[in-house]
């Protein structure tokens, strides 16, 4: 994957991944050139009972630390060691490879000002050049996205999933550097990825193309909404790919690269494949390509590492089809912008109920010390 010009990063992070050695391991084989992380991730390393976090969450909590202090505290940890132990690969890397990421918290991305701070916050927390920190690409990071770049602030937006609402992430980014430059401020040390969602897409849309397929007068009626299934993800994700192609690679960014400044990269995310009638490394397969990213689940990199192989460039070829895709899915009465906005909704929320959860398990631990004191 890596010679073909596509970086693949692993969707996962927690103490014992970290205290193993394993991480260690799979950066130095080669196998995992970034990490991500995201407020599931974490609830489910702090609340699963295990590593060191209810050592460390009794450690601090008798410090009089509160619940956030002791998050801060936790995460820290793990993504600054994440990151000094990617710290060689970013040093090596084209500026795309080397990168541990950290999402502010998800109950701020209806709040454009408190993004901004809380994003400088963690920026200045963990002190790591090659620390993202994830802003959701939601209409009110929008603007926050274009005022971290000009600050200087290096970000992972995540959470898309159309090509409108990418093409607006690319233009905040381009606003920030341009901001920069204007400012007459550095860009060597500035960094963006774009994060697109994939399988959720493919979960939402097969749902309501079964259902149209139960509701279908006859056999053909049927059979050609459910020949559609699987399909949405990967066209929506090309779809996007000829966006960021064209925002990147030719005439919109080229004053911005001659004066330094470096693509905002796409990344692949959500690439772990949720209908087990699917290859469990379909979103790898059918996404590889150059000028990319991948970052999968622990389950989805083992898969591929095991019995995956790249056949080259599977982006640029395939965008003829990906079309044709996309037209049969709108004849067949399917909107993937309107999957794709409730889509947004459903992954803040569900990011806002996994941070929500860490935390009230931080603060029951704590308050169980406090009582046995």
């Amino acid at each position: 994957m890596h010679e073909l010009g596509q970086s693949v990063w692993l969707d996962n992070i927690n103490d014992g991944l970290i205290q193993s050695g394993e991480l260690a391991r799979l950066i130095a084989e080669g196998s995992v050139y970034g990490v991500t992380s995201n407020p599931t991730i974490f609830k489910n390393a702090i609340a699963g009972d295990q590593f060191t976090y209810p050592t460390e969450i009794a450690r601090l909590a008798n410090m009089g630390k509160s619940p956030a202090e002791i998050f801060d505290e936790l995460a820290f940890r793990d993504i600054s060691r994440t990151a000094d132990l990617l710290a060689d690969t970013f040093r090596r890397g084209s500026g795309r490879d080397g990168f541990v990421s950290l999402e502010v918290a998800p109950a701020l991305s209806g709040d454009t000002a408190a993004t901004v701070a809380e994003a400088k916050r963690l920026w200045k927390l963990v002190q790591r050049p090659n620390l993202f920190v994830k802003v959701p690409g939601t209409p009110q990071g929008i603007p926050a996205i274009e005022e971290l770049i000009a600050d200087g602030v290096s970000i992972n937006v995540t959470l898309i999933f159309s090509r409108p609402q990418y093409t607006a992430v690319a233009a905040a980014y381009r606003r920030g550097i341009e901001r920069r430059i204007k400012a007459g401020l550095p860009l060597d040390a500035l960094h963006s990825v774009a994060s697109v969602f994939v399988s959720r897409l493919d979960t939402s849309v097969d749902k309501e193309l079964e259902t149209r397929a139960a509701a279908a007068p006859d056999a053909a009626a049927r059979e050609r909404y459910l020949t559609l299934r699987g399909a949405a993800a990967v066209a929506n994700a090309l779809d996007i790919w000829e966006e960021y192609r064209s925002q990147f690679f030719g005439a919109v960014f080229g004053p911005l690269r001659s004066k330094g400044a470096r693509p905002q990269w796409v990344l692949w995310a959500s690439t772990g494949t949720k209908n087990p009638a699917y290859s469990d490394i379909k979103y790898v397969e059918e996404l590889a390509g150059p000028d990319s990213i991948n970052t999968m689940p622990r389950e989805t990199l083992d898969a591929y590492l095991d019995h995956g192989s790249p056949s080259g460039n599977r982006l640029d070829p395939r965008l003829d089809t990906a079309r044709k895709t996309r037209h049969a899915l709108a004849d067949a009465g399917i909107s993937i912008e309107e999957h794709s906005k409730k889509l947004l909704d459903d992954g803040v929320g569900a990011f806002a109920r996994s941070f929500d959860e860490m935390m009230a398990v931080i603060r029951e631990r704590s308050a169980a010390l406090a009582h046995r004191r």
